[in-house]
């Protein structure tokens, strides 16, 4: 059976309750999990300098606490449940890509993670991470919807 879980979180709510249900998963199993979040890169699209709010340093100092706050919560969770865990943060344009490619560095063999449920023109404008590494995994994803959606 599975005995290591990759669980990605943004910090929504339908992302915690995944992590929530994977570490359940992961008790049940004996797994150990590595719990992942992306961070996405700094981009500056703008015509004067006074047209950007944060400067590049601001940017990258508050999404590296915002990801290390999220993987602390996450942690915090998994120690309470007596899971062997370990944390990973990176810096990506594309997400389901460093979903993917931590899964295989990481040796998971599933990867647990929340799906917002977008359909119709919603999920063709926003996309979906899930979808994606759905699509392009070669490790098996286990997909968490809650009820409410």
């Amino acid at each position: 059976m599975y005995t290591h879980l990759l669980v990605p979180t943004d910090g929504s709510p339908l992302s915690d309750y995944a992590v929530e249900q994977a570490l359940a998963l992961a008790v049940a199993l004996k797994a150990k999990v590595t719990l992942f979040t992306a961070v996405e890169p700094f981009h500056v699209i703008a015509y004067t300098p006074e047209q950007v709010a944060e400067t590049r340093d601001a940017y990258d100092r508050h999404a590296r606490e915002e990801a290390a706050r999220r993987l602390a919560q996450a942690a915090e969770r998994a120690s309470a449940a007596g899971v062997e865990h370990a944390t990973v943060s990176q810096a990506s344009d594309d997400p389901h890509e460093a979903i993917i490619a931590t899964a295989k560095e990481k040796g998971c063999d599933l990867i647990a993670m929340a799906s917002h449920g977008r359909r119709g023109v919603k999920a063709l404008v926003l996309g979906s991470v899930t979808a994606k590494v759905l699509t392009h995994s070669e490790v098996p994803v286990l997909v968490y919807r809650h009820g409410d959606d």
